[in-house]
C-alpha cells in the first residue's frame, strides 16, 4: 500500500512537472500519465526523483550553484581573464566567498568599483553573475539599472525612488540571492541611490522580507582621479603596482567620492553609514596589459595570434600623462573594435 501511495505520489509530480514545464495549455494524455505511473513506480523503488533539483535542469531556480562551485568558479575566471588588476581579484574573490560562506550574514553584501573606463569594472560585475547564475547577465535573478537610461530626469526623482524600492524589495522576495548592478553611479542624480539605504542595513527582516542573501555592485568613474595618483606616485619612486595594497588608497578613495558633487554618491548615507562594504580600485591599464587583451580577444574568435598585429592595435592606442605615456586612456574597451579593423571575421 505504501509504495502505491508513493507512486501514485510521484506520478502526479510528473504530471505537474509537465504542466510547469509545457504550461497549461499542454495536455496530459491518459497513455501519458498511464507510462508516467509505470515509470515513477521504478523510480519511487531507487528514490531517483528528486523534483526540484529535476525542475531547476530544464529551469533556472534561485539559488541554483553551491557557493563553493561559485567561489572557484569566479576565482578562475578573474585570473585567466582579467589583467592588471590585483587588487580586484584579491578583494572581490575574497569578499563574494567570504559572503557566501557564511550562514549568518548581517546584511548584503555591498561593493562598489571605482575606476577609469575600459579598466574591467563591467567585466568584473558580468563574472560575478555568470559565476553565481548559469545565465550571467541574462539571468532573471541579475538585474541591472544604468543611470542615464533607468534614471534620466532629475525632476522624476522621487518617482524612480518608489520605482527602485518596489523593484527591489519584489526581486528579493522572489530570490533572496538576487544581485543588483548599478552602472554609470557617476552619472546617476544625487540622493536617488540612498532610497535604498534600508535594504543594505542590517535589518533581519523588512516588512517580512530579508535582503541579507542579495548582493549589490555599483560602478563608477568617480575616483579614477585618486587611484591613478596613487599609482603614479608608486611607478616615480620606482615602486611595482602589485605592492600597491587595498589600505593605500580605499580611505581616500571613499572620501573622494563621498565630497564629488558629480558623483551619485554625493554626500550619500550609504558612505555615511558605512554600508559599502568594499571600495574597490580599478588601476589604469598600462601598454603590457592592452597586449593581453587584444591577445585573448584574439584567441576567444579562434585565430592565430599575429604579433604584428597585436603590437600595432597595442601602439594605436593613446596613453597617458603625456609626457610619460604610461597607462592606456581607454584602457581595454576598443580593442574589439580595432580588432574588426585587422582582421577579417
Amino acid at each position: 500500500m505504501k509504495l502505491r501511495r508513493g507512486a501514485l505520489r510521484s506520478a502526479l509530480g510528473l504530471a505537474l512537472l509537465q504542466l510547469l514545464l509545457l504550461g497549461p495549455a499542454s495536455a496530459v494524455e491518459p497513455i501519458s500519465l498511464g507510462l508516467a505511473i509505470a515509470g515513477a513506480a521504478a523510480s519511487a523503488l531507487t528514490g531517483f526523483i528528486s523534483y526540484p533539483r529535476l525542475y531547476c535542469y530544464f529551469r533556472e531556480c534561485c539559488l541554483q550553484r553551491h557557493d563553493r562551485r561559485v567561489a572557484a568558479a569566479l576565482e578562475d575566471n578573474l585570473d585567466k581573464r582579467l589583467f592588471g588588476q590585483h587588487l580586484v581579484s584579491k578583494v572581490v574573490v575574497k569578499a563574494v566567498k567570504g559572503f557566501l560562506n557564511n550562514s549568518n550574514v548581517k546584511k548584503p553584501l555591498t561593493l562598489s568599483l571605482h575606476g577609469w573606463t575600459g579598466t574591467g569594472k563591467n567585466f568584473v560585475s558580468k563574472i560575478v553573475a555568470e559565476s553565481i547564475y548559469k545565465r550571467g547577465l541574462q539571468s532573471k535573478y541579475v538585474h541591472q539599472f544604468v543611470a542615464t537610461l533607468h534614471f534620466p530626469h532629475a525632476h522624476n526623482i522621487n518617482l524612480y525612488k518608489d520605482q527602485l524600492q518596489s523593484w527591489i524589495r519584489g526581486n528579493v522576495s522572489i530570490c533572496p540571492r538576487s544581485l543588483f548592478i548599478f552602472d554609470e553611479m557617476d552619472k546617476m542624480h544625487a540622493g536617488l541611490i540612498d532610497s535604498i539605504k534600508p535594504f543594505l542595513d542590517y535589518y533581519e527582516f523588512l516588512d517580512g522580507v530579508s535582503y541579507r542573501q542579495a548582493i549589490f555592485i555599483f560602478l563608477s568613474n568617480a575616483g579614477a582621479e585618486k587611484i591613478t595618483e596613487v599609482a603614479l606616485d608608486f611607478w616615480r619612486n620606482g615602486k611595482r603596482r602589485e605592492d600597491i595594497q587595498l589600505q593605500d588608497m580605499q580611505n581616500a578613495l571613499s572620501v573622494s567620492v563621498f565630497n564629488n558633487k558629480n558623483s551619485g554618491f554625493w554626500h550619500s548615507t550609504l558612505i555615511d553609514r558605512n554600508l559599502i562594504d568594499y571600495f574597490v580600485p580599478f588601476l589604469p591599464l598600462e601598454y603590457k596589459h592592452v597586449k593581453m587583451c587584444v591577445r585573448v580577444e584574439i584567441e576567444s574568435r579562434g585565430y592565430a595570434v599575429d604579433e604584428d598585429i597585436l603590437t600595432r592595435i597595442a601602439d594605436e592606442m593613446t596613453y597617458f600623462p603625456r609626457e610619460e605615456r604610461i597607462y592606456s586612456d581607454k584602457g581595454c574597451k576598443t580593442v574589439d573594435a580595432k580588432l574588426d579593423y585587422y582582421y577579417d571575421f
